[in-house]
């Protein structure tokens, strides 16, 4: 099953802030549905339990609506980790939904590719939207990455399969949810990848990762620092 990069109608700007905020939300619904940040606390739990730490900067790029974020709160509340949470999205409108759904994060509003050298976090992590990029611009996103992560920096993506695909397709209309989500949805994973893919990408970023498949059809890809 070859990638398709077929238009997601979230990434079109002409799309008015209101039909943004519901497939945010809508997407959130999602997530929760499948666990979606599960991933992401395991890694932090590894890294804090590995290298003893009680205080942590994170970026969240491609940041959305902030569930990710107010996931990460919630996780360092309850194991007692200080967090400097940083949120990227280049819409505006992600930041206006992302405060008023009370994320605990600051907000950078750009272009991933904008952000000056000098800017780095302990960690940099990247949910579910690694897809929204071509080829040529993921190897330069691999190559970004240990640019402004410290410690580690963590990609979590779609499996490309017919499975998920399917799932995602009955599920949003199903859920009723709305119409940039049902269409979005299967559009996404077809834009996901598999492990050929990441394995070529990697290659041709030259970067220091590892790559494991996680449940649900999921992808982890994880790396060092520079």
């Amino acid at each position: 099953m070859p990638r398709v990069m077929a238009e997601e109608i979230m990434d079109d700007p002409g799309q008015s802030e209101g039909d943004f905020a519901a497939a945010l939300d809508g997407l959130e619904r999602l997530n929760k549905l499948t666990f979606a940040h599960a991933p992401l606390l395991r890694f932090l739990d590894r890294l804090v339990s590995e290298q003893g730490l009680r205080s942590l900067s994170l970026l969240d790029v491609g940041a959305g609506g902030g569930d990710a974020l107010r996931a990460v709160a919630r996780w360092g509340q309850r194991r007692g980790i200080t967090l400097d949470l940083w949120g990227l999205d280049r819409s505006p409108w992600a930041e206006r939904h992302a405060m008023a759904s009370g994320t605990p994060a600051q907000w950078i509003t750009c272009d991933l590719f904008d952000l000056p050298a000098d800017r780095r976090f302990d960690v940099v992590t990247c949910s579910l939207f690694a897809h929204h990029l071509e080829d040529a611009a993921l190897v330069r996103f691999l190559r970004w990455l240990p640019v402004h992560a410290e410690r580690r920096w963590l990609i979590l993506d779609l499996h490309r399969h017919w499975l998920p695909w399917a799932a995602v397709w009955a599920g949003t209309r199903l859920l009723r949810m709305h119409p940039m989500v049902t269409h979005d949805g299967p559009v996404s994973v077809m834009r996901g990848f598999d492990r050929a893919d990441w394995g070529r990408l990697v290659a041709g970023a030259e970067v220091s990762a590892t790559i494991r498949w996680i449940l649900p059809f999921r992808w982890a890809v994880s790396g060092p620092g520079a």
